[in-house]
């Protein structure tokens, strides 16, 4: 996880794929292009926050920019296995029983969720709901009930055996007993962070069970497989409770009422939903809306809707169908409790659970891709939905890219500050991490040691002896890429005819919404073009392509992943894809390569030990399979054991364990955080002055727009901006009280600012004070020349593409205007319209790939402004420039014991607030830091005398705040006449003293 990077290293396939692969050894890797200038994209505004954080705590040396942190994981936590705490049934009773209105039930669960991939068996190595190979993780939640499931039975452990009904046996409630197959998992180490007593809600679409009325017209409850439900069953010792929906709608209030009973012996809290809400939420808006746009293939261009079923009513559905998800949690909510929601279906409900508990701890974690800022935009409602989602404390992905995508949606379409963390929202910061999930390997290892399942393994051996077996395990969806594998495939033949007898491809394409046109549509391409390459590259003996429209049970899958030689992974787009993890588990004797779309989030993880390919290049994929088929033995070794460490190390259970336990954390890591910008507190005036007036050596900080210098009135609609008219001007009500201050012997004054030397010189000619222009790339006191901090960076790479881009904008952009300055670049819009918001969103992601790429520059946003200055420049480094300078020169031999910093500084720049001269400790001097051959100034400086305030903000670094420049007009107004009483006290002294 990012909160917990494992040291990385660089791997790199050589099969010909143009990218190289960051990763950790943990799994947490990113896929990454070769060419650095192809690295940042249209994201690049979130691509460098994200980078760091991947580099963070790794044996990699750091960019200039990066910070680290990290935080506890549960994987580091081991503790001696017990048995679950006891449970008191009534616990689980709702306060209020939430159910929907009267309706007949509704169709299937199906949807771009799909079916069950297996059947279950009877079988002691697994259950049917442990495994449902390539569909995501809570797809599988979503999937329809399997035929021949089995009636849930309330008389099973934990472990998975029975246990005998005694009047010493407490009612079996745990929601685990049925779904867990008898291997034993980890022991989970959350109890010992979260504590015996807590719980954790999950909250999702589905329930881990399904209702269905059974012969005796009463109610079983059908175990519905899912990758969830494989990923939490081993998070033992710890109280866990599903909310969701049982899967079939119960317009009867009896039936309901039974059904909640039933369920809550397993731990499970029902969601009534009726029939319309069903289908204009579920069927609507969540699969004919949001699922589509997450996996690319954008909105529908007809947008598919009836009269009675547009968008605005799916829309509506969905709040409600979310609304009624936060009344049943709160109907079972205790103080305490983590509330942790999933998927796309649930975007709405983080906004709903924080309007009725503020302080509960919500997260919320997506199983699908979450698209590009660009395709996401064309949602109607995308802000939104984005700002409900950013409600929770924690918020997971997949991968890197998914984490990426959603943080430039919320800096592009919410104008929200992006940190390494996360994002700040509502003043808060909302953590964004990515969690890969992985599988139970055991089980599959286990699963091959049965009798049953080597027999099949021999007999799939007889079948295909002497060809090569390439297998590809699939739901029947428009995402998975069978059209582009079967084209591969053909390719493939058609250049090496010589192995159309030698090679055949296995594919298991399981059903899933046949009844939707479009995939029926699917079905028939596939099933033609199978025919086509059969009937071209068939013999008497042989048929290249083995098309099964079924599922497989848990053994059979098993046996085909262990003797298969190449997986063929073609996805257009998936979240994860753990099909390929399934088959690195069973590959441990036979050591068959991979070959892994750059599209399925699982190639971030298992790329460097797979033949990475772009699934529509159907050559490339063509000559991904001769290279596989033709792979050495020492090459397929060295590449499956990279694989099988991985996945057999990074478990489903350790995924669900990190989470928890970074959403449990969180609410501390975010007061670490936000002690960076804290509310400041209105600056005590009177106090200041006081404090002032009892020093005897004072350094003044003060920023100069927005802080020193008059009020401009905005510009009228349509007026036209002149570059010679936004030059600032100094508060004519300032320059009594600075002439006074600077004329003080005791009293060092310094302007730090971002514009250029004429404008300084030109406002503070007058005055006896340090000067630092463009942010401390020039420096002077008065009387003396300008002189440069460095030359290192004075001019900054590819400065004239920069140009070209802040005029093309500005030429575009009413009302803006480019502001000249001599070693860096400023667009301000301040005076334009919302328009200009949007413009400055589109300069931001041109610029942030120039600065990505361009060491020598950042590019910093300010609040109506945009500036590309050079890398390291800000108003703390002058700051020190200067007092290094003055200890040079020993102009100062006074300790100083006060110091005021005020400014409407930028975030970059508030490193003035924290310099090392100003750490204020009880009778402590403090020496600056400079170089050995320089005369240092001291520094004697307390708490109560060290005044850092920002000048309009709400949150900063700094500890307190004015208004506006008003307020700093009284405030300097104060010092003045603090100092003019004090003066004229000793000249009454001195007097006095004379007429002795």
């Amino acid at each position: 996880m990012l909160h917990s990077a494992p040291p990385l290293e660089v791997g790199a396939s050589s099969t010909g794929h143009h990218r190289c692969l960051l990763r950790d050894v943990g799994g947490h890797g990113a896929l990454l292009p070769a060419d650095s200038s192809r690295l940042y994209g249209d994201d690049a505004a979130t691509t460098k926050f994200l980078l760091e954080r991947i580099l963070r705590g790794s044996g990699i040396p750091p960019l200039p920019y990066s910070s680290s942190s990290s935080s506890s994981s549960a994987a580091a936590v081991h503790a001696e296995q017990r048995e679950d705490p006891e449970v008191s049934a009534s616990r689980f009773v709702p306060k209020s029983q939430v159910h929907g209105d009267d309706t007949s039930e509704a169709s299937g669960a199906g949807a771009a969720p799909a079916t069950a991939l297996y059947r279950p068996v009877e079988s002691a190595a697994s259950s049917p709901a442990s495994f449902s190979a390539d569909a995501e993780p809570a797809e599988r939640g979503d999937s329809a009930p399997p035929a021949s499931g089995f009636v849930a039975s309330a008389q099973h452990r934990g472990d998975g055996t029975s246990e005998p009904r005694g009047s010493g046996t407490p009612t079996a409630t745990e929601l685990h007993g049925p779904l867990e197959s008898t291997a034993c998992p980890p022991v989970s180490g959350l109890a010992d962070i979260l504590g015996s007593d807590a719980r954790i809600l999950i909250v999702a679409n589905r329930l881990p069970v399904t209702a269905k009325r059974n012969e005796e017209n009463s109610w079983d409850l059908d175990v519905s497989p899912g990758g969830l439900v494989s990923a939490l069953q081993g998070v033992t010792r710890v109280q866990m409770m599903w909310v969701g929906w049982p899967g079939v709608s119960v317009p009867d209030k009896k039936d309901q009422m039974l059904i909640t009973d039933k369920l809550k012996e397993k731990r499970c809290i029902p969601v009534f939903l009726d029939e319309e809400v069903v289908d204009q939420y579920y069927s609507g808006y969540c699969n004919n809306i949001l699922w589509p746009l997450f996996h690319y293939m954008g909105l529908p261009q007809d947008y598919k809707f009836k009269k009675a079923k547009d968008f605005k009513s799916q829309l509506e559905a969905y709040e409600k169908a979310n609304q009624m998800f936060a009344n049943t949690v709160d109907s079972i909510y205790e103080e305490g409790d983590i509330v942790w929601c999933h998927d796309y279906h649930l975007m709405m409900l983080p906004r709903f659970l924080k309007r009725i508990h503020s302080n509960m701890k919500v997260g919320w974690f997506l199983h699908t891709p979450f698209p590009s800022s660009e395709l996401y935009r064309a949602l109607p409602n995308r802000q939104d939905l984005l700002e409900a989602v950013l409600e929770s404390d924690l918020i997971g992905f997949h991968t890197y890219d998914y984490a990426r995508h959603f943080v430039s949606a919320c800096t592009s379409l919410l104008g929200l500050e992006s940190y390494l963390e996360g994002v700040e929202f509502n003043g808060r910061i909302v953590k964004i991490e990515a969690f890969p999930i992985g599988i139970d390997c055991s089980k599959f290892k286990q699963a091959l040691e049965l009798p049953g399942v080597k027999e099949k393994m021999d007999e799939f051996r007889r079948i295909f002896a002497d060809r090569k077996v390439m297998l590809g395990v699939d739901r029947f969806d428009m995402i998975k890429g069978l059209l582009q594998k079967v084209l591969a495939f053909e390719k493939y033949l058609e250049e090496n005819m010589d192995m159309k007898e030698k090679v055949v491809l296995l594919q298991i394409a399981v059903p899933t919404r046949s009844e939707v046109p479009e995939y029926q549509k699917l079905a028939s391409q596939v099933h033609e073009l199978v025919a086509r390459v059969n009937g071209r590259f068939g013999t008497l003996r042989t048929t290249p392509i083995h098309h099964l429209d079924q599922s497989l049970d848990f053994q059979t899958l098993c046996a085909l992943y262990a003797v298969t030689d190449v997986a063929l992974v073609t996805s257009l787009r998936d979240g994860m894809n753990l099909v390929s993890y399934e088959y690195v588990a069973c590959q441990e004797l036979n050591k068959g390569v991979l070959i892994l779309s750059e599209f399925a989030g699982a190639a971030q993880s298992l790329g460097a030990g797979a033949i990475v390919v772009n699934p529509w290049n159907v050559e490339e994929v063509a000559k991904s399979i001769k290279d596989a088929l033709a792979m050495s033995a020492d090459k397929r070794e060295e590449w499956h054991k990279h694989n099988y460490k991985l996945v057999s190390a990074h478990s489903a259970q350790g995924w669900a364990e990190d989470y928890v336990c970074e959403l449990h954390n969180t609410g501390r890591a975010t007061k670490a955080l936000l002690q960076t910008k804290q509310p400041s507190v209105a600056l005590p005036i009177e106090k200041a002055a006081s404090r002032y007036g009892q020093s005897r050596n004072r350094l003044l900080i003060l920023g100069f727009n927005e802080t020193l210098t008059e009020q401009v009135q905005s510009l009228e609609r349509g007026a036209t901006v002149q570059t010679e008219n936004m030059k600032l001007k100094l508060n004519p009500e300032l320059k009594g009280p600075l002439k006074t201050l600077c004329s003080n012997e005791n009293t060092t004054v310094i302007v730090v600012s971002g514009y250029g030397k004429e404008v300084l010189d030109e406002n503070f000619k007058e005055f006896k004070m340090w000067l630092s222009a463009e942010n401390g790339m020039f420096l002077r006191h008065t009387g003396e020349q300008w002189i440069a901090t460095t030359t290192e960076y004075l001019d900054i790479g590819c400065s004239d593409s920069v140009k070209k881009l802040i005029k093309y904008f500005t030429t575009r952009t009413p009302n803006s205007y480019q502001e000249q300055r001599e070693t860096s670049f400023v667009w301000n819009y301040k005076y334009a319209d919302g328009f200009g918001r949007n413009q400055a969103k589109d300069m931001l992601r041109h610029l942030g790939a120039y600065s990505s790429s361009n060491r020598t520059a950042d590019v910093i946003e300010g609040r109506r402004s945009i500036e590309v200055r050079p890398v390291g420049v800000t108003k703390g480094n002058a700051v020190t420039e200067i007092i290094e300078e003055l200890g040079c020169k020993e102009k100062i031999t006074t300790p100083i014991d006060y110091v005021l910093c005020i400014g409407h500084f930028l975030a970059k720049d508030e490193d003035v607030y924290t310099l090392p001269y100003f750490a204020t400790q009880p009778e402590s001097k403090r020496k600056a830091k400079g170089q050995t051959n320089r005369k240092s100034i001291e520094f004697d400086l307390k708490a109560e005398n060290y005044f850092p305030c920002t000048v309009g903000r709400e949150r900063s670094l700094a500890k307190y705040k004015l208004e506006g420049t008003s307020r700093v007009v009284s405030l300097l107004g104060h010092l003045a006449q603090m100092l003019s009483s004090s003066e004229e006290a000793v000249d009454t002294v001195e007097h006095d003293g004379s007429q002795l």
